[in-house]
């Protein structure tokens, strides 16, 4: 079994779907936290470790992968959770992709240039933004043998781990609860994949995070 090393901010954020992928498949791994100041000392003395100069990064018996998308799908080939054909896959990262689009907009309500920027870009964010990933999500679940399962094929895959974790901060943070209610299917499937008995431990051992 290779050595995993998984670097990151002392957060949940762009790794936590890579955490949540260990977590299903029970493999053991260092996860590396940083808070800010430890991260400059971190890049500034060892370069080589961080390709383009950010986090996370995965290291895999000393061999370096940057990106946390890039991340995430290699471990989810490893582990067997990216689906089971290339048109799973295909399917496995549709979702990914998707749910990158809340998490822009997410960025964008955080790191506005003023409060009335962030407040238009959340406005924005749970009237538009959401409401319409999610009722492309809930349609796609409901596809796949009535969306009482996972997204795609009959076991969990990566797709339904990074719903978790791109829904957290919209569930625990926003206090928007009406905004995923309104959707049955994936408030069940959150429900579902949040009782899985890896996962289920994950949650309540792992630091807790404002993001």
């Amino acid at each position: 079994m290779p050595t995993y090393k998984l670097k990151y901010f002392k957060e949940r954020g762009l790794v936590e779907p890579s955490r949540l992928v260990f977590a299903a498949a029970g493999v053991e791994y260092e996860d590396i936290r940083f808070d800010r100041e430890q991260w400059q000392s971190e890049k500034e003395s060892a370069p080589e470790k961080y390709p383009f100069g950010q986090m996370p990064v995965l290291e895999v018996d000393g061999e370096v992968i940057s990106e946390s998308k890039a991340i995430a799908r290699y471990l989810a080939n490893d582990f067997g959770l990216a689906g089971k054909s290339n048109l799973d896959k295909a399917k496995v990262d549709m979702v990914v992709d998707a749910l990158q689009d809340i998490a822009n907009g997410l960025i964008e309500m955080w790191f506005g240039k003023d409060e009335a920027q962030k407040a238009e870009a959340k406005e924005k964010c749970l009237t538009k933004t959401i409401p319409t990933i999610f009722s492309a999500l809930e349609k796609l679940l409901t596809s796949n043998n009535g969306g009482d399962g996972f997204f795609v094929g009959d076991s969990l895959t990566l797709a339904d781990l990074a719903f978790i974790a791109h829904t957290d901060y919209h569930v625990d943070q926003l206090k928007e609860a009406a905004t995923l209610s309104a959707f049955p299917k994936l408030t069940a499937l959150r429900e579902r994949v949040l009782e899985q008995p890896n996962i289920k431990k994950w949650i309540a051992a792992r630091p807790k995070t404002e993001l």
